[in-house]
């Protein structure tokens, strides 16, 4: 069959691009033709530029505050900040011609995709769809014989963040697939409540592929070692999340390493350009292999943690969506290595071991559940 996937656009965002990566692997492994829509990642709106820019001129000049006037980059500099994981798209993922924008998915038509799937990450959360029904195929004619499949959509939080216009245009849409999966608990009863259709919940595609199909990435790139054992992925790093990485470093001892750039755009602008450029996926890999603990407030930070076998504390990213966390760690019986705030944190928690034994097995449980999942649906 020709398959087409539908995620959020590839940019930046290393799990992103793993659970594209990994789902359209493994439906080649199934003995199908798999490509990955591929998108422009939608900029920051021009109002917003200018409210930006006006804020921080006004800082600059009136309060002498030494901050970047221009945080968002041009094209040109995001590729060279983009330039080693596009480098891995083009590398690793076979994907359509650049659909440029939400008016342009009828170009897809000429693909002949016999199934799209839509999936995974949070392609169902509105802040990060423009729009929404695209994510639900409203871009396909009802006529049109294509099977539709949604294969660990997420819509990120626990809660209903559809307007009631998304509400009555989705639920119509969700009617039309052939099956859906969604990747956290309580999506199931969201899309039972709200879409009236029945969902199963199934792991990210991330979790389908072995430890051994990430490390044979690595190999190919001839990564070497990272120095320090103590990995760090941090997204947001506030001052509250320095003071947990500390305390985790004077209780167990090892050497703090990041697989993040060494500086953010919009903190330092472009006279820094080059610290800003994005280490190498299989770089961001290595530092998984190499671990023998990872702090992270990252999902798919988790995720990697659990695929290495890997002691870890998850600090909760609210801002990226918190049920997203919980429902994993429910999953494999880890809730307690979630934690919010410093005072959440139990030190002696930190050198409990974790029983990956049981975990592999809850693992591959869950992998067979999504393989039949796949077979029965393209059948």
């Amino acid at each position: 069959m020709k398959i087409g996937i539908l995620t959020l656009p590839l940019n930046a965002n290393y799990g992103g691009i793993l659970q594209a990566y990994a789902l359209q692997s493994v439906l080649k492994q199934m003995g199908h033709e798999v490509w990955i829509v591929n998108r422009l990642t939608r900029g920051m709106p021009l109002k917003m530029k200018i409210l930006s820019l006006v804020r921080r001129l006004i800082l600059r000049i009136i309060f002498h505050r030494n901050v970047v006037v221009r945080t968002w980059p041009t094209l040109k500099e995001e590729r060279i900040m983009n330039q080693h994981t596009n480098r891995f798209i083009k590398e690793n993922i076979n994907t359509t011609e650049l659909i440029g924008s939400e008016r342009n998915f009828s170009h897809l038509k000429k693909y002949s995709f016999d199934v799209i799937v839509v999936g995974s990450d949070q392609v169902w959360r509105p802040k990060y769809s423009p729009c929404l029904k695209n994510h639900f195929l409203h871009f396909i004619r009802t006529q049109n014989t294509t099977k539709r499949i949604a294969y660990a959509a997420s819509f990120g939080v626990d809660n209903w963040e559809f307007s009631p216009k998304q509400t009555s245009e989705c639920s119509n849409l969700a009617k039309l697939f052939a099956a859906i999966s969604v990747r956290e608990d309580s999506a199931v009863e969201l899309c039972k409540k709200y879409l009236g259709v029945k969902a199963v919940q199934l792991p990210d595609p991330t979790l389908l592929l072995t430890k051994d199909d990430y490390v044979k990435l690595v190999e190919k790139d001839n990564i070497q070692r990272l120095e320090g054992t103590l990995l760090t992925y941090v997204l947001d790093l506030t001052a509250e999340k320095k003071v947990i990485i500390q305390k985790v470093i004077n209780e167990i001892g090892l050497t703090p390493v990041s697989v993040m750039p060494e500086n953010l755009f919009r903190e330092v602008g472009m006279k820094k350009l080059n610290s800003c450029v994005s280490p190498p996926v299989t770089n961001w890999i290595r530092g998984f292999m190499d671990a023998e603990y990872v702090v992270t407030d990252s999902f798919h930070g988790t995720v990697f943690s659990i695929i290495f076998n890997k002691p870890f504390l998850a600090i909760g990213n609210s801002k990226r969506g918190m049920t997203r966390f919980a429902s994993l760690l429910r999953l494999f019986g880890l809730e307690d290595r979630l934690i919010l705030t410093t005072e959440d944190l139990d030190l002696n928690m930190l050198k409990t071991p974790i029983d990956f034994a049981k975990i592999n097995q809850i693992l591959k449980i869950n992998q067979n559940q999504a393989f039949a999942f796949l077979n029965d649906s393209l059948k």
